[in-house]
């Protein structure tokens, strides 16, 4: 494409799937959002709804894998918009992207430092339940300050610590849900196994007040989808540092598609565990987004409970941290092509650590200012949910336009005509989780949408579209 190699190509193909494993990292979304799920639709909303979500999760995968193979450049989907559609498509994409990366940065950090104050907390003499509004806010922003810039001074220092933080995360992710899974089961007191297909409405007072009252079945099953769908987002990683990637072209398709499976059989088997051991499924409902602690506390000792708690935060912490790397890719990449304010200064490199600094400070600035604005979790982690998924349909939809007919050239990942099936899937997926992400309580997310639209179409039409030259993408789709 005509770019200079200015980002130093450090990672392999572990590194790279590593890199999107803590980036979903099923110990953050999946343990910080629970009661997202299970205030829906109890059990049955994890032990059905979660496969369901990571199913639609993986078709996204597979068909992004299949793009990514062919054109493995940084940035990823901004470039696939472009070369698959038009220099406006790009733009839109890299867009919603950009804001999709910085949301679901801020669920992850908000999540973690609620995660670490209702696990920790108490045994630090920290009462939540003694603490006003305003001072669970002020601590909340603190504390998400700190986490950020910690993420990004990593992140600053070099790709190599970045990689050496992830490849520990992927291991100890996967240590650590094994562990909590099999100390859920022997713990347990009695395990019931129909509690994994029967749904229980648990909205209203009777979830703690997760979501408003609803005697709609459908609608109570569809909430719960939520829970999958946030955690099991941030696959595009891999592609995203396909520039920093050895043999890119087939270690990133390995590390996306990877990543979501891995996760989607681990997370499922250790939330099916927390249901298991529940016990009481009533009495949990009631504790609302202190669900998980009190399930732990429950059924686990101080002694183990500690080190799982311990494990887990360390986990989030670098799942922030990978999502911090790949925003700042894509900001970097669009940047380069002059598709940014101040792109001139967004796209420089660091000479000494080859990462690009003022884009990592641009992530973390902005994903503190967004929890300032909507510090409630649930409705960040709907807005990142959207704004992901529109920006991961995008050039599936466009790829599906121009398969076989401008697009010829494949890499080494395919999937044949099966790529056209799952991208119309991904598309009709993503107005379900549109319809989901909306409702209430998180019906601010729809008016952050609706402003985000309305604000891009002004920005496009009546600036960017005569100023912007897009990637260097001529000749790319035959070659």
């Amino acid at each position: 494409m005509g770019y200079a190699q200015e980002l130093a190509r450090r990672m392999s193909a572990f590194s790279s799937f590593a890199l999107s494993l803590s980036i979903i990292c099923i110990l953050a979304g999946g343990l910080t959002s629970f009661q997202l799920a299970f205030s829906s639709g109890g059990g049955g909303a994890i032990g059905i709804g979660w496969p369901l979500g990571c199913l639609l999760a993986l078709c996204c995968a597979v068909t992004m894998a299949q793009v990514a193979s062919a054109f493995p450049t940084a940035g990823g989907l901004y470039h696939w918009s472009a070369i698959l559609g038009s220099k406006g498509w790009g733009w839109l994409t890299a867009w919603f992207n950009i804001i999709g990366l910085l949301t679901v940065l801020a669920a992850i950090n908000v999540g973690t430092f609620q995660f670490l104050l209702g696990a920790l907390g108490p045994a630090l003499g920290i009462d939540r339940e003694h603490l006003t509004p305003l001072a669970v806010t002020s601590m909340q922003l603190a504390g998400v300050l700190l986490i950020t810039l910690l993420q990004g001074l990593c992140n600053h220092l070099g790709i190599r610590l970045t990689t050496k933080l992830t490849d520990l995360s992927g291991y100890l992710i996967m240590a650590v849900a094994t562990l909590l899974t099999v100390a859920m089961l022997v713990y347990a007191r009695s395990l019931d196994f129909s509690r994994l297909w029967t749904f229980t409405n648990f909205t209203g007072a009777s979830g703690g007040g997760v979501w408003p009252r609803s005697e709609s079945l459908p609608k109570v099953l569809l909430l719960g989808i939520l829970l999958p769908a946030y955690t099991v987002t941030g696959f595009d990683a891999p592609a995203h540092t396909s520039e920093e990637t050895v043999g890119a072209s087939r270690a990133v398709p390995r590390g996306i598609i990877h990543s979501v499976m891995v996760s989607g059989i681990f997370g499922w088997v250790m939330l099916c565990s927390l249901v298991l051991a529940i016990p009481n499924l009533q009495t949990a409902a009631q504790k609302g987004d202190q669900v998980i602690f009190w399930i732990i506390g429950e059924v686990l000792p101080n002694w183990l409970a500690i080190p799982l708690y311990v494990g887990a935060i360390l986990a989030q912490f670098v799942c922030g941290l990978a999502t911090v790397t790949s925003a700042s890719r894509v900001i970097y990449a669009f940047a380069r092509d002059g598709g940014l304010p101040w792109s001139g200064v967004l796209r420089r490199i660091s000479p000494r650590y080859q990462t690009p600094v003022p884009a990592i400070w641009t992530v973390v600035l902005l994903s503190v200012l967004f929890t300032v604005y909507t510090p409630v979790y649930s409705t960040i982690t709907a807005v990142c949910v959207i704004f992901l998924y529109i920006s991961y349909v995008i050039p599936a939809l466009l790829g599906l336009r121009a398969y076989g007919r401008t697009w010829t050239k494949m890499g080494p990942f395919q999937i044949g005509g099966w790529y056209r099936v799952l991208s119309a899937l991904c598309a009709l997926g993503c107005l379900l989780l549109i319809g989901i992400g909306i409702q209430p309580p998180n019906d601010k997310a729809l008016w952050i949408v609706l402003g985000t639209l309305c604000l891009t179409a002004v920005i496009w039409f009546g600036f960017e579209r005569r100023r912007f030259k897009g990637p260097p993408i001529h000749g790319l789709l035959q070659q």
